[in-house]
């Protein structure tokens, strides 16, 4: 919990800090990331719970449909018309495939990144990525990144960093618990064999 808030607070940091800070903003990504992190929580329940298990593209089948309902309602209320007034759309097959293509391959990655590890994983590397789309903005688009800004990076890239070294200290000891659990096992059964041939003598004594 301490590594996540210090990973919010950098985050927090640095949205605090941008350049043209607007709130109305900020609390449409708050709400973007308070959606996206239970859509997250709800997959890891359909590829891990015991009793559903579905594998990713089962998962992908049935969530697909779903997120296409659920954005079509806010696309035709308030984008398309909008759309339709001030553009003129040409529908292009090649855009829109390559885009659907795109979509399907990240929307699988997450399902399978969940399922591999936790929802909780796949939300600090979106703070990567993050990061990845702030250093394309400065570097390419000459966006103005400003000394609070860095602090928040910085501070948020110090909570990932730990975060990941938990991880990797997590699955070093459970992989030596395994080592040290296979040789108990072999004893136990070698012990059990021999009882198991033990008593199968006394019984051929006895007869």
């Amino acid at each position: 919990m301490f590594n996540m808030l210090s990973i919010s607070l950098g985050v927090g940091v640095a949205a605090y800090g941008e350049a043209r800070f607007d709130t109305w903003g900020v609390i449409l990504q708050l709400g973007v990331v308070a959606f996206e992190a239970t859509k997250l929580v709800m997959i890891q329940i359909l590829l891990t719970s015991k009793g559903i298990s579905l594998n990713p593209i089962t998962s992908l089948y049935y969530v697909a449909p779903c997120c296409f309902v659920f954005l079509s309602i806010p696309w035709i209320l308030v984008e398309y018309p909008i759309l339709k007034q001030t553009s003129t759309f040409q529908f292009d097959f090649v855009i829109f495939g390559t885009n659907s293509f795109c979509a399907f391959a990240l929307n699988l990655a997450v399902f399978l990144l969940v399922g591999k590890t936790s929802a909780l994983t796949m939300n600090v590397a979106g703070v990567v990525k993050d990061w990845l789309l702030i250093a394309f903005s400065w570097s390419v688009i000459k966006d103005t990144v400003t000394p609070i800004n860095l602090f928040g990076y910085g501070l948020a890239f110090l909570g990932v960093a730990y975060y990941n070294h938990s991880k990797l200290q997590a699955l070093k000891a459970k992989e030596a618990q395994k080592k040290v659990s296979q040789p108990d096992e072999k004893t136990g059964r070698l012990l059990e064999d021999r009882e198991g041939d033990g008593s199968g003598k006394r019984n051929d004594n006895q007869n």
